[in-house]
């Protein structure tokens, strides 16, 4: 049966028991699943807001369209306080499921979820559902990102010919930390000549940082870089002006320069969107953590089409996902 079917089938039963018992209202009503997403940059970023973003767009394409699921967003939440006085408008608004896409909203989270019993809340990355606080209705994500990095690392460790690469990194946490030491420990892996430079801005938006940042990579003689975050548009101008290779990672970064990306890991959240409205239908709001990877198709490797990929490359590439997926590959991260 089809997700559409599944979810209208359900809430026609609550409707019909509500009606009953003299409540009800919202999706209850017209058999709408209402979704609002609260990010910290743009729907566009071409990182980790419009990961979720194009998830929820997918899932609303295969309900049925915008008669079966309405789907609002905040972007630029940068400020912690505005983010949580979003949740709390749409939460009031009722809308069923409520995606706070980032970690700083956890604490927004933990004081807003307990006074709507009966919505979905849901955040990441992090897995913290703060289910041993006595709060049931909060989902957890997060992406195993030291997968694809280091699928990435091989790559850039094959293909460089200075031995000299950098990364860009936003803030030391999180599953940017876990891209970069799976980037590292994959060129590290492939190529032990090359050499990783690694630079945090301190920053997930600082558009100029990440630019100056990869101004100093190449400068040092990085002919192959990588980064994670919304910040690294920044970092990709300067490595299309300067022909070096870029490897991308949360969503797709071919478009802004297709004559320089490599390949991408892609974020599919629908892996975990998918769960989420499943255990909606049955009545469960929260007290799961979930985690993409390789192997659930949460993380996807996308190679740019018109880059010439030699076939030693794109085969140690296929070679290294197939290792991760069956284990035969582990990756060893930091602390």
């Amino acid at each position: 049966m089809s997700r559409k079917k599944i979810w209208v089938i359900s809430l026609v039963l609550v409707a019909l028991l509500a009606g009953a018992c003299g409540g009800g209202g919202g999706a209850a009503e017209d058999g709408v699943l209402r979704v609002a997403v609260i990010m910290p940059s743009t729907i566009n970023d071409l990182a980790f807001s419009q990961s979720m973003y194009e998830s929820l767009l997918r899932i609303q394409e295969e309900m049925g369209g915008e008669e079966a699921m309405e789907l609002v967003y905040s972007e630029n939440m940068f400020v912690v306080d505005d983010a949580a006085a979003a949740i709390r408008d749409y939460a009031s608004q009722g809308y069923d499921l409520i995606i706070a896409h980032g970690s700083q909203y956890g604490s927004s989270l933990k004081e807003i979820a307990p006074d709507f019993a009966e919505t979905a809340f849901a955040h990441g990355t992090t897995v913290d559902t703060f289910v041993d606080e006595g709060i049931d209705n909060v989902f957890a994500y997060e992406a195993a990102s030291h997968e694809g990095g280091y699928v990435n690392g091989v790559m850039a460790a094959m293909l460089t010919e200075s031995n000299i690469i950098g990364v860009v990194g936003p803030i030391e946490t999180g599953d940017a930390k876990l891209y970069v030491d799976g980037f590292k420990a994959g060129v590290e892996a492939t190529n032990p000549d090359a050499q990783v430079n690694v630079n945090y801005i301190g920053s997930f938006s600082d558009v100029a940082l990440a630019s100056e940042a990869a101004s100093t990579h190449i400068s040092a003689g990085a002919d192959a870089l990588s980064g994670t975050a919304q910040m690294v548009v920044g970092a990709i101008g300067k490595a299309e002006e300067n022909g070096v290779l870029w490897f991308g990672t949360q969503a797709s970064q071919t478009s802004l320069a297709p004559d320089i990306v490599v390949a991408n890991q892609v974020y599919d959240w629908t892996v975990v969107l998918d769960d989420i409205l499943a255990k909606m239908d049955e009545g469960v709001y929260g007290g799961t953590a979930y985690v993409i990877n390789l192997e659930n198709g949460g993380e996807v490797m996308d190679f740019n089409p018109d880059f010439d990929l030699p076939g030693d490359v794109r085969d140690a590439a296929d070679e290294t996902i197939q290792g991760i997926i069956d284990g035969s590959i582990t990756i060893p991260v930091g602390n």
